[in-house]
């Protein structure tokens, strides 16, 4: 008996959220555009995807209202897109834990006083509950340099900055 394809005929909420998040690739590409990747190509760059997939997956993710298309063809989260952080923060943080012996692979932080975040989004040094566009993420202990030479796009998600701030390439 085959396994059926979807979950829409499921009374559940997870069941649903599956339904737009949990293709292989989704919650990457989510990860990355939280990052600020807003580009087709840095996209397909930085996630090695197929990009016959990575198209079906944005069209999804923009018929879904998670992302937006810009008017100069990029993409970028929406409210109901930037509402994901506490899952992708949450699955980064199972990862470091069970999977990432050096530590995490990205440290989160307040940015405005520097302080860590913890497993809640809460700042260690100021006890705010931090919205995700005052974060600041960086690479963390366990964060592993690729090899050879880096494209641009990789160099500005490794580099010390907030979430949702665009990447930008040089002119």
């Amino acid at each position: 008996m085959a396994l059926p394809s979807t979950y829409a005929d499921r009374n559940c909420s997870l069941a649903r959220s599956l339904e737009v998040v949990g293709e292989r690739w989704t919650l990457m590409i989510v990860r990355d555009a939280f990052f600020g990747v807003r580009r087709f190509g840095d996209f397909a760059t930085q996630l090695g995807i197929p990009r016959a997939v990575l198209t079906t997956r944005l069209k999804s993710l923009v018929q879904e209202d998670v992302l937006v298309r810009d008017d100069d063809g990029g993409y970028r989260l929406t409210e109901k897109g930037v509402a994901l952080w506490p899952i992708v923060r949450a699955l980064m943080g199972w990862g470091d834990a069970y999977y990432s012996p050096a530590g995490e692979k990205r440290t989160t932080r307040h940015d405005e006083d520097g302080g860590r975040l913890d497993q809640d989004g809460r700042c260690e040094e100021c006890g705010a509950l931090v919205p995700v566009p005052e974060i600041r993420i960086e690479p963390g202990p366990g964060y592993e340099h690729r090899p050879g030479t880096p494209d641009p796009v990789s160099v500005a998600i490794n580099t010390p900055r907030r979430l949702l701030e665009p990447v930008t390439r040089p002119v």
